[in-house]
């Protein structure tokens, strides 16, 4: 897909729900899916994040089948794979913009991190939100929310939030010190008529043609056994394709980075840290390989005899290594490639681990 012809159809607008750290580039994921599978074939991504592979099977006559431990990638995901008409985005839209008002004393009493971050108009109309929208359930709902959690913060002049990375969700005293410091107050907008002009925007080509899929909210070491009557609803056959993108070992922390974000979607007012391993930033050796090892060996299950698995990974010794012994215990009797993918800008790995050897990431595939 090239670049300057992204936003000239439904599948290109759609594609970038939403910011996200790890995210596969789309280019990127459409050639793997197109290279390694014909149509009417089975993909699967046991860690799945804001499904982009999942959504380049989907949009080229494929079937994507994954799963997504943060529900933010998940809502992304899902959002993507089967979005709502607008005109009842925009009804329900409107419909959490007529009952804020109902909120405004809760909307008070928010820490000061919020107050900072948004008006008392935009705060009353995210607990509205908050509160209302059923987006583990409603198509409507969750196609409403992933378009609210994109613009939740971000630039001041393009999101409901003061200024703030779109990809990260700072740290409340960080945040509201830097905003003291350069003088930023939260933008001054009617969040109904703003989030109205982000969904004409997102809806002007329509929505995209999508084959059937699916995306599971959970851990993939205890759901990938359930996800096999998904595959069968495809076809008599397995996946022809494992492709993925594990979390790197020691390098960021999703949950705590998108913990704003998880708050719309009911998490906590204040960032903190995970108490379960597979959530958060995989620093412990030992632990990081038996989760490959549990995942990969599940995912296995589900994979036809001739099936590629493709992984991109870390280029840092550490994740390379350890990705590569696993799969080569995983699957003996394929053969094993590693390919060095340049990267034109930052990796996760450049951002949060300045002593990174060398740019880019490392693809490893076996057939």
């Amino acid at each position: 897909m090239e670049e300057v012809s992204r936003f000239s159809t439904a599948e290109g607008r759609w594609s970038g729900v939403g910011p996200y750290y790890a995210m596969f580039p789309t280019t990127f994921a459409e050639q793997v899916v197109l290279n390694h599978t014909d149509e009417g074939d089975v993909i699967l991504d046991p860690f799945a994040g804001r499904g982009t592979g999942l959504y380049s099977a989907a949009i080229n006559n494929r079937h994507g089948v994954g799963i997504e431990i943060n529900p933010v990638g998940w809502v992304y995901t899902r959002a993507k794979l089967r979005p709502a008409q607008k005109k009842d985005v925009l009804t329900r839209l409107e419909e959490i913009g007529t009952n804020a008002h109902y909120y405004r004393r809760a909307a008070k009493k928010l820490p000061t991190f919020f107050k900072r971050c948004y008006t008392l108009e935009v705060r009353a109309f995210l607990l509205t939100a908050r509160a209302w929208l059923n987006w583990r359930q409603s198509r409507t709902d969750w196609t409403l929310m992933a378009l609210l959690l994109i613009h939740l913060h971000g630039k001041r002049t393009d999101s409901l939030s003061n200024q703030m990375r779109q990809t990260k969700s700072m740290s409340p005293p960080y945040a509201i010190r830097w905003w003291k410091e350069n003088d930023k107050k939260p933008p001054e907008l009617d969040p109904v008529d703003f989030m109205s002009k982000k969904l004409d925007w997102r809806y002007a080509k329509g929505t995209p043609d999508v084959a059937s899929s699916e995306v599971y909210l959970g851990d993939s070491v205890t759901r990938l056994p359930y996800v096999q009557q998904s595959l069968k609803a495809y076809g008599p056959g397995n996946a022809q394709l494992l492709f993925t993108s594990p979390p790197y070992c020691g390098v960021t922390n999703y949950h705590y980075d998108q913990w704003l974000r998880l708050w719309l979607l009911g998490g906590p007012e204040r960032p903190g840290a995970q108490v379960d391993s597979r959530r958060g930033k995989f620093t412990d050796r030992a632990k990081y390989r038996e989760l490959l090892k549990l995942v990969f060996t599940k995912s296995k299950e589900l994979l036809a005899g001739d099936a590629v698995v493709y992984v991109r990974t870390d280029s840092r010794e550490l994740t390379r290594s350890i990705t590569c012994e696993v799969l080569s215990e995983t699957f003996p009797d394929k053969k094993l490639k590693e390919y060095h993918s340049p990267s034109p800008e930052k990796t996760q790995t450049d951002l949060f681990i300045h002593s990174a050897p060398k740019n880019g990431e490392t693809d490893i595939v076996l057939q």
